[in-house]
């Protein structure tokens, strides 16, 4: 199933997104070699160890870019001509090897481009980790702006005219 096309955007929409990722170890340092990102809160189990959090953190990029990704289905599959901006990023828990991570976006705004040929939507995405008997915990937020296509002249729309 395609993404949504602009006029199937509703403002105050929430989807709560079916696919879900569970991060291995392997995942986060994969991604930390790919961006170089060498921080040892990420990598060093002793280092780590001696910390806070007791153990290494998943890269919050990584955590970032799975929620984008786990939300590509439901949203913009097929359907976007471009991401516009990642605003307002917020980490407020952190994520740890061997949790699964779901993922929630709801719509906040949309409007016309000045063309009218396209949209822009912006939604919240909220990832969060899954735990058992008790609520998930929220490990990760921000705002994805997007450019949409218009839903394509006779393809369902009920609008169009012949």
């Amino acid at each position: 199933m395609p993404g949504l096309y602009y006029e199937e955007f509703e403002v105050g929409e929430r989807i709560d997104h079916a696919k879900r990722r569970t991060i291995s170890e392997a995942d986060n340092q994969r991604f930390c070699d790919m961006t170089m990102n060498q921080q040892p809160l990420h990598l060093d189990a002793d280092f780590a160890g001696g910390t806070e959090f007791g153990e290494r953190l998943v890269n919050g990029l990584y955590t970032m870019s799975l929620a984008v990704g786990i939300s590509i289905p439901e949203t913009t599959d097929g359907t976007i001509v471009a991401n516009l901006s990642y605003d307002d990023v917020e980490h407020p828990n952190p994520v740890f090897h061997g949790d699964t991570i779901r993922a929630r976006s709801t719509v906040t705004d949309k409007r016309e481009t000045s063309d009218g040929e396209r949209g822009v939507v912006t939604m919240r995405v909220e990832a969060f980790r899954l735990v058992d008997g008790d609520d998930d915990v929220l490990v990760c937020e921000f705002e994805r702006t997007v450019l949409s296509e218009k839903r394509p002249d006779g393809d369902g729309n009920a609008d169009a005219t012949s």
